[in-house]
């Protein structure tokens, strides 16, 4: 028996379809219906669906008015507000390419990002980073609102499969790539509302992420609207914790978060959270210390999804089909996936590469710009995620590790040559090796192991300065450790696993 997992394809999208007009497909027969509440600051903001279509829609015809064309990319550079989900929606909407980013990145990253992207206009939050040279126009926050209150442009719909919108995620190369998804990638987030959330058109779910993270886009935002359900969103630099009492004073059904802000607010005491039925967590993986103490103080499960930029979330554990211990969880009904050998298909309980179905409606279009690096990541039919799992004959899946050196920090996937590459400019550093490795049982960290130049020193603080001039703060080393060599194989290729392997057998304490 081969292992893959299939019950069948999910509806296919309307032929006309247009991504935001499916997320706000609600809001007319909602109207006054909370569709956001922003929570945790001065005084909570709230959001009705009628405001939410109305300003979305304002933003659209503010970007056409910009002389935008159907296609152009939009790139966001906006922090932890409101204006993030707007711009996004509203480009879309208007049938515009947007391209959110982080907006920890440096001057120096998204240079390099734009220039894959060619925007052709910028939406630039104050104080972040904005790319040199791109000859791209910029309108601010201060523009974007006003766009709001712009007469409404109509939702430009077409074919479900033409882009949408591009995200990045770290290349194992070192470089950046650019996701391409299709508008189809909304409707099929709908295979993770029974297969993950459990989600009702009745939820409160409060999302602990930042509005300018794709996580909180999709799980905190996009996916409660689309069932007509209430997205509560913690004010920019509310602490983890508050959050134990926001979920109390708002009554939230679902929380969901990244495992790092689950291992910060389990130091706190809980009150008693009635409503509260499950949490959800992604991005990486939940420890097991982490998941029990939950369920011991908060009552209530918490239910893990994988997914990658890719193709979002597509396995996990579910309130009406929880994974079995040890395990990742099921793919969600809809979905085919399956474990792949160098021959196809390998049987049940066999270790293999994880791998989508081109089928998937919620699988990236192709890496924009880079038609060989799409080909190469895929093997007939199936897309090769890179992680080595094995499926149990009831499709549960058992993850056994990275077929890289792929790191994951607060989870965002990062490339270790991208790290080393920046610590290698430092004047002191004449070889470096970025290597997750453990700080305690639920928590790692990015080391950066390094060798000098001759006759050179450098100091911790230096090496600190240095990362966070040249990387995005969560991709920055937490760790540097000098060593006389770097360990490299026989045909002189870089061994990090052996540099994690001898840091958890304590070989630098």
């Amino acid at each position: 028996m081969q292992a893959i997992f299939d019950q069948g394809p999910p509806p296919r999208a309307p032929e006309l379809f247009n991504m935001a007009a499916y997320v706000l497909g609600q809001a007319d027969a909602l109207g006054d219906k909370t569709a956001l509440s922003i929570i945790g600051g001065p005084g909570d903001e709230d959001w009705t669906y009628q405001q939410l279509k109305r300003a979305v829609l304002g933003v659209a015809g503010g970007f056409l008015a910009q002389g935008l064309t159907p296609g152009d990319r939009v790139l966001l550079r906006l922090g932890n507000n409101v204006d993030f989900p707007l711009a996004f929606l509203g480009a879309i909407a208007a049938g515009l390419i947007p391209v959110p980013t982080s907006s920890q990145l440096t001057s120096d990253e998204i240079t390099r990002m734009a220039a894959i992207v060619t925007p052709s206009l910028i939406v630039a939050g104050h104080g972040i980073a904005l790319p040199q040279g791109s000859g791209a126009q910029v309108v601010d926050s201060e523009t974007l609102h006003g766009f709001a209150s712009f007469p409404a442009a109509d939702f430009a719909m077409g074919a479900p499969d033409r882009p949408a919108y591009v995200i990045f995620t770290s290349g194992t190369s070192g470089t950046p790539r650019a996701v391409s998804h299709a508008h189809r990638a909304i409707w099929a987030r709908q295979m993770m509302w029974k297969g993950w959330y459990g989600i009702h058109p009745d939820d409160r779910l409060l999302h602990a992420g930042a509005f300018n993270w794709t996580y909180t886009l999709g799980t905190g935002l996009m996916d409660p609207w689309s069932i007509g359900a209430t997205a509560l969103i913690p004010a920019a630099d509310t602490p983890a914790s508050h959050l134990p009492a926001l979920l109390n004073t708002h009554m939230a059904t679902i929380f969901a978060a990244a495992p790092g802000v689950f291992r910060q607010i389990l130091r706190q005491k809980f009150p008693p959270l009635p409503a509260l039925r499950h949490a959800l967590s992604a991005g990486e993986k939940l420890p097991a210390t982490t998941r029990a103490n939950w369920e011991k103080a908060a009552h209530c499960p918490v239910h893990e999804a994988y997914g990658m930029s890719e193709c979002s979330t597509f396995i996990s554990g579910a309130p009406a089909h929880p994974a079995p211990d040890g395990t990742l969880g099921y793919p969600q009904p809809g979905r085919r996936v399956g474990v792949i050998g160098p021959d196809g298909p390998v049987g049940y309980n066999t270790p293999g590469t994880l791998a989508v179905s081109n089928r998937d409606p919620g699988l990236m279009l192709g890496y924009y710009g880079a038609p060989e690096e799409t080909a190469r990541r895929f093997q007939g039919e199936w897309f090769l995620t890179g992680d080595t799992v094995s499926m149990a004959q009831d499709g549960a899946i058992t993850y056994l590790g990275r077929a890289d050196d792929m790191m994951n920090a607060g989870g965002y996937r990062v490339s270790p040559i991208e790290v080393e590459s920046a610590m290698a400019t430092h004047p002191a550093i004449h070889e470096a090796a970025a290597v997750e490795v453990p700080v305690k049982a639920d928590a790692s960290v990015i080391a950066c192991f390094y060798v000098c130049e001759p006759g050179a020193s450098v100091d911790d603080d230096a090496l600190g300065r240095h990362a966070h001039a040249h990387l995005a703060h969560y991709k920055c080393p937490r760790l540097f450790i000098a060593l006389p060599t770097l360990p490299r194989g026989a045909n002189n290729k870089l061994l990090r696993r052996s540099l994690r392997a001898r840091y958890e057998a304590g070989a630098f304490t």
